[in-house]
């Protein structure tokens, strides 16, 4: 909390403080050790700045997850906090490639695609970056099979009332 300041020193608002009007402990700027006044001039030493390396951006790594053997970050990749948008970006951009060649098969049919990208923040540095992304894909096949098909239904039985929404 920040007090209310009061020049009056004779009718300070905190009467329990004395203020000493005594101003013998007060010393012009010039005989202060140290302080120069404003018109004289003196070198100023500046060494050279470098930017502090942030740890935990350096070992910052990133690897794909995905079933997807023929996309970029099979092995942990470093990747810059400034680079991290437009490579996360292009990774996704290769799962969406890859869902677009399925869907274009004979006896599919590519539903929908969605890329959602992570954000965060490193906190040692706080410089903002792209944490990961996620691509989901829904591909409609046509079985002709009938044991396939059945297959199918027998799935749809079980997994029926699995998802629960709360909201609605």
């Amino acid at each position: 909390m920040i007090n209310p300041i009061n020049y009056d020193y004779n009718n300070t608002i905190y009467p329990y403080i004395r203020v000493n009007n005594n101003n013998s402990a007060l010393q012009p700027v010039n005989k202060i050790n140290g302080v120069k006044p404003v018109n004289e001039k003196s070198p100023i030493l500046v060494g050279k700045t470098q930017t502090a390396e942030c740890q935990t951006c350096n070992n910052r790594k990133y690897l794909d997850h995905s079933n997807d053997g023929n996309v970029s970050f099979q092995t942990p990749t470093h990747i810059s906090p400034e680079a991290s948008y437009g490579m996360v970006a292009s990774h996704e951009q290769e799962h969406v490639s890859n869902a677009v060649s399925k869907g274009n098969q004979p006896g599919a049919e590519l539903i929908s695609t969605s890329v959602r990208l992570k954000m965060d923040v490193c906190t040692e540095c706080g410089k903002p970056y792209v944490a990961g992304g996620e691509t989901v894909s829904q591909i409609k096949y046509n079985v002709s099979n009938p044991y396939e098909n059945t297959k199918k239904l027998a799935d749809e039985s079980l997994l029926k009332g699995m998802n629960f929404d709360a909201v609605a």
